[in-house]
């Protein structure tokens, strides 16, 4: 009797093994058909992304084609980058209400990702290498990947080509042209040297640096803005305004409107300045021309600074690794050409550095060539100690008040008491 009931029981659990294998084996078959059944569970409803103001149209149709790539809807929402996406973030990520992407300019990265605002992006090695190395740098802080690369921009030589046929090879030849052509109101080559943004170009191609770079992380305690090429930078940049080729007009705040003013008004050759002013010159009336910086006298390239747009997840998403998903989508070089076509901004992507709708533009192909010699601007928090100190020496140098070795060494001076007083651990 026991026996039997002993065979009954092992009977009994062989079938129920049988029966508990069978169903699973079934689920697992239906699972990995398209790898539908585990990805259907986690996907959203929807994705919220928070795009710039007014560049938000190349978006519709990206987001119809990732819809019906995935089954998500893509939400867009426009928010004002440069200033208030981050504050916006800020309040409606804790809140519940923010979005899963944002967009900022690489240089706020530093400061948001200490906040925790930001998640690290986790993605594949043959995605970042679609990107330039410099504009993959610009999107990573601390040794952490914070997004991909939407755009770049950098300051390049603008030129009415009425005035200049032909732009010039070497800073040499714009300088002979400047001394020639300036008299009378009318100015052969202009820029904005008493600001620091445009500055570094110049200090940097003469060996200057903010932080130094130890391998891709800056170090806030190692400045090069006094070292010998800092100085000879600033030497450089003295030269233009004591020869008089600058006007006074455009030292200061005022600066940047006076240089657009008489360059519209065709009373300027040449100009330094960066994609955001090609419309405005053109709806002036101005036949420009665009191409990359002229070479310094010391053989280097003018190492302006390149501000990099990307796009990044939220913290606070709920679905990061499928708005990680959308971000590589929306970065696609097939998608990044699109959005050129759109918004006019240049891509970082490598394979579109050769592609005809950025080849045969002539900003565009200014601007990335401009890329190539240009250094992102830092992103940590300490570079926010830079720029009034920076500023003020140049003024005074330029104004003829200060000599450039005893003006970058009080700039200095001061940087390392902001940053021991606002960013000391």
């Amino acid at each position: 009797m026991k026996k039997a009931l002993s065979l009954l029981f092992v009977l009994m659990l062989i079938l129920g093994a049988l029966a508990a294998c069978g169903p699973k084996d079934e689920e697992s078959t239906a699972s990995t058909d398209g790898e539908k059944g585990s990805e259907d569970a986690a996907k959203p409803e929807k994705l919220v992304v928070w795009e710039d103001k007014d560049k938000s149209k190349w978006l519709e149709k990206v987001a119809a084609d990732f819809e019906k790539e995935h089954g998500i809807k893509v939400e867009v929402k426009e928010v004002e980058m440069a200033t208030k996406m981050r504050d916006q973030l800020r309040l409606d990520g804790p809140a519940g209400t923010g979005p899963d992407i944002v967009t900022l300019p690489h240089d706020q990265i530093g400061q948001i990702a200490i906040e925790g605002h930001l998640a690290e992006l986790k993605v594949d090695e043959k995605v970042t290498k679609l990107f330039s190395e410099s504009s993959i740098s610009a999107q990573t802080y601390d040794g952490k990947l914070y997004g991909l690369p939407k755009s770049s921009e950098t300051p390049i030589l603008i030129y009415n080509k009425d005035l200049l046929s032909e732009a010039p090879k070497t800073m040499d030849e714009l300088h002979k042209f400047a001394s020639d052509f300036t008299e009378d109101g009318k100015y052969g080559f202009l820029a904005l040297w008493d600001n620091y943004y445009f500055a570094h170009g110049i200090i940097g191609g003469m060996g200057g640096y903010v932080f130094k770079d130890n391998d891709g992380t800056l170090d806030p305690k190692d400045l090069g803005l006094n070292n010998e090429g800092a100085v000879k930078g600033t030497e450089y940049i003295q030269k233009w305004y004591d020869e008089k080729l600058f006007p006074n007009g455009i030292i200061g705040e005022n600066g940047g409107s006076a240089l657009d003013g008489l360059f519209n008004e065709g009373k300027v050759a040449a100009v330094m300045n960066g994609p955001w002013a090609f419309q405005p010159y053109k709806d002036a009336g101005i036949n420009i021309g665009m191409t990359a910086l002229p070479t310094l006298p010391n053989g280097e390239k003018v190492k302006t600074f390149m501000g990099v747009k990307g796009y990044h997840v939220s913290a606070y998403s709920e679905n990061q690794e499928w708005a990680t998903k959308l971000v590589e989508f929306m970065t696609t070089d097939e998608n990044s050409k699109y959005r050129f076509e759109q918004t006019s901004e240049v891509p970082t992507n490598i394979a579109l550095l050769e592609d005809p709708a950025i080849a045969d533009n002539e900003g565009a192909k200014a601007v990335a060539e401009q890329s190539q010699y240009a250094v992102p601007m830092p992103n940590i928090p300490e570079m926010g100690e830079v720029w009034a100190p920076m500023a003020d020496a140049l003024q005074t140098v330029v104004t003829g008040k200060q000599e450039p070795k005893a003006a970058v060494d009080g700039a200095v001076k001061q940087i390392e008491q902001n940053i021991e007083a606002n960013h000391s651990k």
